[in-house]
């Protein structure tokens, strides 16, 4: 099993949201709106081009930011909130992962990982089912594991046993509501890109690559998903690349790189795609630069330096993060684009002392947390970007 998640350590010290969780019920925070720390808009590029006007932008407002959960450090943290469930881990090691039912507050899955495992994010779920994997990357025996989950009743199936659904061979899996796209590997010892559907488990692969290359990353948005193939591994002939397909059907076509082979992870939606490239000898590969394409034959344009493996597609949007650094000062900044827009745009930006988790996607909706480690007292808060 390959881990190729770039080290991107979030909370220094911290392993949330790939941890466990204490034996308290988890409550939500009250829905209350808090005032979004900035929408405005930051400078393009010198190359920006005119957007296209042929896919004009979805009319939006601005974002509107709601609390979810407001906990210690060391308490619950949130993986996910469906509109039926809000999924919850907490800090220990091993991560034992809390379904909840949000109108009852009852409780409906506890998941444990088996000894020696460790919860892995993110949770597929949808109004009846969820996803849970766990991972054990330590020792001679590296594996992984998954489990669907019927949330009316709490039973479980380990998906090993379900013979029509290609095993997970990576611990990357995206997601877009019920459809999650996962690394599974063939009879020919191929890596091949699967997506399947929560509630039926009907699966098709997309592409595959030959031993000893794999695929990973996947990032599902709204139409299509989005995946990094690399080839010749561990050598100086190293090569990178992304591909994106349609959700419904159809080849993977190649996103046309800026420099070939460093590309990384990405993003598309709607025929645009934003993508990020850093080399694998590269001493810092906790940045990328990210760049955008309106269509598939269109130029690219540069985005600037992102935070590594944080684009995601979510509703009309994709988002990702930037770190910035003023007179000494650390922030982070969550941004978004979508077609048809000259610039992205900002959603939310941390006071100092304060990081951020990569963001995921439900039901159209974003969802991050931000940890406040300056002076005074230290806690955690997840929130909830809604937007038009």
């Amino acid at each position: 099993m390959r881990r190729t998640l770039a080290p991107v350590a979030v909370f220094a010290g911290l392993a949330l949201l790939v941890s466990a969780c204490s034996s308290d019920q988890p409550q939500s925070a009250p829905p209350t709106t808090t005032g979004t720390p900035g929408n405005t808009q930051t400078p393009s590029s010198p190359d920006s081009t005119p957007s296209s006007p042929s896919i004009p932008p979805t009319p939006a407002g601005p974002p509107r930011l709601t609390k979810i959960l407001q906990q210690p450090v060391d308490g619950q943290h949130v993986v996910t909130q469906q509109r039926k469930y809000l999924v919850t881990r907490g800090s220990d090691d091993a991560g034992v992962t809390t379904v909840t039912d949000r109108a009852s507050k009852r409780i409906v899955v506890k998941h444990v990982p088996p000894t020696g495992f460790v919860a892995q994010s993110p949770v597929v779920i949808d109004d009846r089912w969820a996803l849970i994997e766990d991972i054990r990357d330590d020792g001679p025996d590296p594996q992984i594991r998954a489990y669907r989950y019927d949330l009316s009743t709490g039973k479980s199936v380990d998906l090993a046993s379900h013979k029509a659904l290609p095993r997970i061979s990576e611990p990357e899996i995206g997601a877009a509501g019920g459809t999650f796209a996962y690394s599974s590997t063939d009879a020919k010892r191929r890596s091949c890109l699967v997506i399947a559907e929560l509630a039926s488990l009907k699966a098709r692969t997309v592409s595959c690559v030959a031993d000893p290359g794999y695929v990973a990353d996947p990032v599902v948005s709204a139409d299509s998903v989005t995946f990094s193939e690399i080839t010749a591994p561990q050598t100086t002939r190293r090569c990178k690349r992304l591909l994106t397909a349609p959700l419904a059907g159809g080849t993977a076509k190649p996103v046309v790189a800026a420099k070939n082979c460093i590309q990384w992870s990405g993003a598309s939606l709607r025929g645009a795609t934003v993508w990020s490239e850093i080399g694998a000898s590269d001493p810092d590969q906790y940045q990328s630069t990210a760049y955008v394409r309106e269509t598939a034959g269109g130029s690219a344009r540069s985005l600037g330096p992102i935070v590594t493996d944080t684009i995601v597609a979510c509703g009309n949007w994709i988002h990702w993060e930037v770190r910035t650094v003023t007179e000494g000062v650390e922030r982070f900044q969550l941004q978004r684009w979508q077609p048809g827009l000259a610039r992205p745009q900002r959603v939310y930006a941390t006071p100092p002392d304060a990081a951020v988790t990569p963001p995921t996607c439900q039901d159209g909706n974003l969802i991050f947390e931000v940890a406040h480690l300056g002076a005074g007292s230290k806690y955690t808060e997840a929130l909830q970007v809604t937007t038009a």
